[in-house]
């Protein structure tokens, strides 16, 4: 097997080759324009791992032949980049790759802002993470963000047929792809995870054509398991596995999982803002103080350091363990953007908008509207929908004494109108 990895050794150097982000290689797109003239801006990737954002940065740099770095948030600071920024000063239209950007701390971050206002340096970051909360506002705003897609089932296949025919050492090994089913499910959607496993699963194969089944990958996993790497693959498979046992209800594994991520030097503040997330995702109205839990212990994490914060972290994912469950307002929402990308900007209706004007109130803006704490019990029965969604219920209480009286409350209010 060779020295680099498969997953390097196929990586594509052209945005056309770059498979499952269609959305941004196509020729029509800006991103995609930019890299033909030459004239890139500075850019933040965001995504989940392994769908493409390093490779987007290669492709970048072979295509437009500008000088590039590269450094890693994680094991460079601010020294590393005023460096590359020196450097820069020599040189012109340089590219500055930061891999995970977001572990940069707000003061690594204020190291590359002058550089990038100026033009000194192109910078290109890429996250895991919501730029909007790890990337500071000043140098967010002077960076164009691209949202990366999650990989599905079709475009990881792809991958792995693009790799055959392109990897002069895999096209030397006789094989069968029979079952891809526990390739899709390790690999967790991250194509370099995929590409490295099918590698090792492969190398394991004997002289002659044998079948590649989801025994046999999971055979050759297991005798690859490693220890928690903050930085690595295993990263995201304790943090699915917390996550996953919080949703489920089970403090003891929720707590075992902790451990795992504490003693292997995670980040507090990126379990924090998890447990952030799920209170909301996955709580919610079943029990609204779990947000106000998630915040505060969000809030106390940034202000008190290890060891200490390990014990505010463990009684909040034991407080949430041990929650009623619901994602009904997340469901909600899902279901509710769904329903804006499928219909677009449908018109408010007249008596629901703002009427600042003389000329807007003769065209009956606000006409009609009832000012519900006019009315007895604060309500009165009126349209707040567009004309094409009357009726349509988008928040369903889940099953739970919280949200069961919410329940009785909207059933009182609009139970003939959305079915509650």
């Amino acid at each position: 097997m060779n020295q680099s990895p498969l997953a390097e050794r196929v990586r594509p150097s052209k945005l056309d080759e770059i498979i499952g982000q269609e959305h941004l290689t196509h020729p029509d797109g800006f991103l995609a324009k930019a890299i033909k003239s030459g004239n890139v801006p500075s850019m933040i990737f965001w995504g989940p791992p392994g769908v493409g954002k390093t490779t987007f940065a290669n492709v970048i740099a072979h295509e437009v032949k500008a000088p590039f770095y590269t450094l890693s948030a994680i094991s460079s600071g601010v020294k590393e980049v005023r460096e590359v920024i020196e450097k820069a000063k020599f040189q012109r239209g340089v590219i500055l790759f930061i891999d995970e950007i977001h572990r940069f701390s707000k003061s690594q971050q204020d190291a590359l802002l002058g550089a990038v206002e100026k033009g000194t340096i192109r910078l290109i970051g890429a996250t895991t993470e919501n730029p909007s909360f790890e990337v500071n506002a000043a140098l967010l705003s002077r960076c164009q963000v691209y949202t990366l897609k999650a990989l599905d089932e079709a475009k990881l296949l792809e991958l792995i047929k693009q790799a055959t025919k392109q990897d002069t050492w895999l096209q030397s090994k006789k094989f069968s792809l029979k079952e891809y089913g526990a390739l899709l499910k390790l690999s967790g959607g991250d194509a370099r995870k995929l590409l490295n496993l099918f590698e090792l699963v492969v190398d394991a194969l004997g002289e002659s054509e044998e079948e590649i089944t989801d025994e046999l990958v999971i055979n050759v996993a297991q005798q690859r398991v490693s220890v928690y790497d903050k930085s690595g693959e295993q990263h995201y498979d304790i943090i699915s596995a917390f996550i996953k046992s919080i949703r489920g209800s089970d403090p003891n594994a929720a707590l075992y999982w902790l451990a795992r991520m504490i003693e292997g030097g995670e980040d507090l503040k990126f379990i924090a803002r998890r447990l952030l997330i799920l209170a909301s995702e996955d709580i919610g109205n079943a029990n609204p103080t779990a947000l106000v839990m998630a915040n505060n212990t969000f809030q106390a994490v940034n202000v008190i350091g290890y060891p200490e914060s390990r014990i505010i972290l463990a009684q909040c994912v034991t407080y949430l363990a041990s929650s009623a469950k619901s994602n009904a307002a997340y469901m909600g929402i899902n279901q509710a953007q769904q329903i804006v990308r499928q219909e677009g900007d449908l018109p408010v209706p007249l008596h629901l908008r703002n009427a600042p004007t003389k000329l807007m109130k003769d065209m009956d803006y606000g006409k009609g509207y009832k000012y519900a704490h006019d009315f007895p019990q604060n309500f009165v029965d009126q349209e707040f929908m567009p004309d094409k969604l009357k009726g349509k219920k988008l928040y369903d209480p889940g099953k739970n004494p919280r949200e069961e009286e919410m329940r009785r409350r909207l059933q009182q209010l609009w139970g003939k109108k959305y079915g509650y």
